[in-house]
This record gives structure tokens, sequence and C-alpha cells, in this order.
């Protein structure tokens, strides 16, 4: 298969990836964090020094790129806006993903309570994508390992695959994986 061919609507086909948790590890907060006085325990690193690629993800990428897929970051990182994080510190954790073989990366800076249509679970970040790109949603995959992920493809009609973790046991999606890996074997198996 060649680079990114067209499915029979004449538009490419994308792989959607959040960022923390799926790229990256994210970081165990403790008990009592509060973030917008909502408690939280696991969140995004806050320090360039947090940051962590998960094992396997340069390769992940390159396997689905093989396919045929674009990859394309979708995340939403309010963590600034909050004043968890600083600009400086961001730019460098983003500086290292920016490495990474991503054809293109779509952010959300906004916080909750903004009413944006980028944050997901809204699917503003996948259409803005599949109007960029030329990509035909209904033949692209998303990897997620939270609700919002969730929700947000299935608002922009792409198959879900969750990374398996202690916090999404709950949610239902097409597909549950341990890592980006298995995301590749199981999108290899169900290209359609």
């Amino acid at each position: 298969m060649g680079r990114n061919p067209k499915t029979e609507t004449g538009l490419r086909r994308a792989v959607f990836l959040d960022r923390d948790g799926v790229i990256n590890d994210t970081v165990d907060r403790g008990e009592n964090v509060f973030v917008q006085d909502k408690k939280v325990r696991w969140t995004a690193p806050w320090r360039h020094d947090e940051f962590h690629c998960k094992d396997g993800v340069a390769v992940a990428l390159e396997e689905f790129g093989k396919l045929g897929f674009l990859k394309i970051l979708v995340t939403n990182q309010p963590d600034v806006v909050y004043g968890n994080m600083s600009q400086l510190e961001y730019d460098k954790i983003m500086a290292d993903i920016k490495e990474l073989s991503l054809d293109d990366i779509f952010v959300c800076m906004h916080g909750r309570d903004d009413g944006c249509e980028c944050k997901k679970p809204k699917p503003g970040m996948l259409i803005s994508a599949a109007q960029k790109w030329g990509i035909d949603l209904k033949k692209s995959f998303m990897v997620g390992d939270s609700e919002s992920d969730i929700k947000a493809s299935q608002a922009a009609g792409c198959k879900t695959i969750l990374i398996d973790c202690a916090q999404n046991k709950n949610l239902k999606a097409d597909a549950r994986v341990t890592n980006l890996s298995e995301a590749v074997r199981y999108i290899h198996e169900n290209i359609y």
C-alpha cells in the first residue's frame, strides 16, 4: 500500500491520536489534587522532566504511515490556562512531540468552561483536520484513553480504539488495546 492512499470516496484515512496516556505517560498526582475545582489523580505532565514517551511510539507511528494513514495528534492542553504549568514547560514538551513523525498537530488550550468547539469531547479538532487534509472520517480511527476521546471520535464518525488503563475500565469503544503497537495490529486487521 502506498503512502496515504485515498479511499473510494477520494479522501484520505487518518489515525487521530490523543497525547497524554497514548503518546506519553500520565502523571500520578496522588489523592488530593484539584484542577479548577475538579478532583483529579492522573494528569498530563506539567514540567518537561515529567514528560516520557511511551515505549514503541515512534515505531507505531511509522507503521500507521506504512498502512496509508495520516497520523494526527488531537489533544486538549488547558494546563497553561489553568496555571498548572508555564508556557515555557509546555513549549519544551511540545518541542519533543514535534520530533515525532506526526503529519499534523491540533491542540485545544481552552479551559473546560470556555465553550469552544475544539475541546474534546466535541469533535472540532477532528473535523478541522478532516477539512484541512481531505480525510474520510468514517474510514479513520481515533486512539485515546478517555471518555472525551471516545465521544469526540464517535461525534466525528470515526472508529474508536481505547488504550486500556485503570481509569477507563467502564468505557466502551470499538476496540481496547494495551499500547499503540496493538492499535497498529487492530487497524491492520480491520482496514475497510
